[in-house]
């Protein structure tokens, strides 16, 4: 059954893997600690948030299905539920394959295990019938679960069930034959019946009188299956299975266990009979089931990592509104025509510290990316604020295509094919290259397999070197993203950068054009507010310096005023 809910059938299903620095500047850990603490859960739900799908019907799908898991708490526990069965179900298909078929506790559980199944799949259907959900994902859930539940016929399967559990909840007891020699030694064991009651010992006297009494012996009770369990020569004093055998009179034979294995012959070849007497047994169970064993509705295991994916989002943004943050469904519009809109955005990061109890005022900015402004140079002052929003941008782009609610009261967003960031590098990773040359070969790397419609997050890059430099290196970076027509947030403290962007829009042709941002100041204090304008360096310097009085009047007045006392 080729069915996800992640993508439509039929669907382009190509994806774009995160680059590790995107993993690691964009805080992916981060956020995966905040959707869970179980550690077996973080593999598969960090395989999926590294894999970006551009495709916009995909990621429309996903946002239809994550609104009904985020509309229905009840959906989400009785999916929770499911993946707890599924994951008890995994390793069902190897019923067939099942080499130690003479286990009969090893059927009993699996006969468990599948009817658990039935009740699961039963709970998902009348959950899914009860609720008005009304993404195509889950309705088509909803047809399947329900097909499974009429075509593959439950209530003969669960009335099977129910009568191995009651046979096999019988079995009792197990009577034996033993033939002997003609020395009337025990020679072969093999297994008679199996028994609903269990053996009553009329003691050892009672029996061998019955036997003297007996006009004739009985006839048939060997089933030419038995076991040799007595060696050879009795006279040995060693034998494989760990007995010791003495002769203590001339007409009885003593078996002694040696410890070497735990069990003696006569042990060892009952419970081979009973093995094959039971390996038939299940066999027939097998095939009385095995009609069932194969129906599709196992291939919802597949389902797993997916419902996980939605229940961990959607309980995350419960967390967030609860705190009077804003999220929101995204409008997914076409790639090919790279705008983006949002209103009221904000850093993910800092609403998760929030719902953990944190005292933030957050701070939310309205931004785009349209035909009059693709690429923007970012400026500000220290702890302003511009790494905060340039991750902001990244992680909203990241979670509007992962399909989920995004941290903004309303979005508008063109899928990217990719996201590459380039935020300053680990001591250790700059020994060889230096500073400067390890920054220019990561972004040489990324300009050779960037789109038009990727997006490009460049923080503080080439801020390592001099000044002159810095800018030389960045203007041609600034060039050759217009030229190749990305969207990109290059936040820099280099305002020479920022005021050259008419002289960089005009030096080579593109359809993406440079502006100025500033994070906002007034009154010399940090607003964390951006805007376009032009890059507020000086400006800022003289709000600061008049706000300390550090400026010339300020200070030439202080000493002429020390001056007159």
């Amino acid at each position: 059954m080729d069915f996800s809910l992640m993508h439509p059938q039929n669907a382009d299903t190509s994806y774009k893997k995160l680059t590790d620095e995107a993993v690691n500047d964009l805080s992916l850990d981060f956020i995966l600690d905040a959707l869970t603490d179980n550690r077996y859960e973080r593999p598969h739900l960090l395989g999926m948030l590294s894999r970006l799908p551009s495709d916009a019907a995909v990621i429309r799908y996903r946002h239809d299905v994550f609104e009904d898991f985020l509309r229905f708490p009840e959906l989400r526990k009785a999916m929770s539920e499911l993946v707890l069965k599924l994951a008890d179900l995994r390793d069902l298909e190897r019923f067939q394959m099942d080499g130690d078929a003479s286990a009969l506790w090893s059927l009993i559980n699996r006969l468990r295990e599948i009817d658990d199944y039935i009740e699961c799949i039963t709970m998902i259907k009348d959950t899914l019938t009860r609720l008005d959900v009304q993404s195509d994902g889950m309705r088509a859930l909803r047809d399947i679960v329900t097909d499974i539940e009429r075509e593959s016929g439950f209530d003969a399967l669960k009335a099977d069930i129910d009568e191995t559990m009651q046979k096999a909840q019988r079995l009792k007891s197990v009577t034996i034959g033993v033939n002997l020699d003609k020395f009337l030694r025990p020679e072969y064991a093999g297994i008679i019946t199996l028994n609903d009651t269990k053996f009553a010992d009329s003691g050892l006297m009672s029996r061998l009188m019955k036997f003297t009494d007996a006009k004739e012996l009985h006839h048939g009770a060997n089933d030419g299956k038995g076991q040799r369990f007595h060696p050879a020569n009795p006279l040995s004093s060693k034998i494989s299975a760990g007995m010791v055998v003495t002769e203590a009179t001339t007409h009885r034979i003593q078996l002694e266990e040696t410890g070497a294995t735990g069990k003696d012959p006569l042990s060892d070849a009952m419970r081979k009979q009973v093995t094959e007497i039971m390996r038939k047994t299940v066999n027939e169970i097998k095939a009385r089931i095995k009609k069932y064993v194969n129906i599709s509705g196992y291939s919802l295991i597949s389902l797993m990592p997916e419902i996980l994916f939605y229940n961990r989002w959607a309980e995350l943004v419960d967390k967030i509104r609860a705190t009077g943050m804003p999220m929101c469904k995204p409008d997914i519009l076409d790639p090919k025509e790279r705008r983006c809109s949002f209103k009221d955005v904000y850093n993910l990061k800092l609403a998760i510290n929030k719902a953990r109890g944190e005292e933030i005022n957050i701070i939310t900015n309205d931004f785009e990316f349209s035909d009059e402004r693709r690429i923007y140079i970012l400026t500000g002052p220290n702890r302003g604020g511009k790494t905060i929003f340039t991750q902001a941008i990244g992680l909203a782009m990241l979670m509007a295509q992962w399909g989920v609610y995004i941290p903004a009261s309303e979005a508008a967003v063109s899928p990217c094919d990719n996201i590459y960031t380039h935020f300053p590098a680990d001591e250790n990773d700059t020994v060889d290259l230096g500073r400067l040359g390890e920054e220019s070969k990561r972004l040489a790397e990324i300009f050779e397999i960037a789109t038009r419609y990727s997006l490009l997050l460049l923080n503080e890059s080439l801020a390592t070197t001099s000044v002159a430099e810095g800018v030389f290196i960045a203007k041609d970076v600034v060039k050759a993203m217009r030229y190749l027509g990305t969207r990109a947030i290059f936040n820099t403290h280099m305002h020479d950068l920022a005021t050259s962007v008419g002289e960089l829009n005009e030096a080579v042709e593109g359809d993406s054009r440079a502006e100025s941002l500033v994070t906002g100041v007034h009154d010399g204090e940090r607003s964390f507010k951006v805007s376009i304008a032009p890059p507020q360096g000086v400006s800022y310097a003289a709000d600061i310096a008049r706000k300390y009085g550090v400026t010339f009047d300020q200070m030439k007045q202080e000493i002429d005023s020390k001056h007159l006392v």
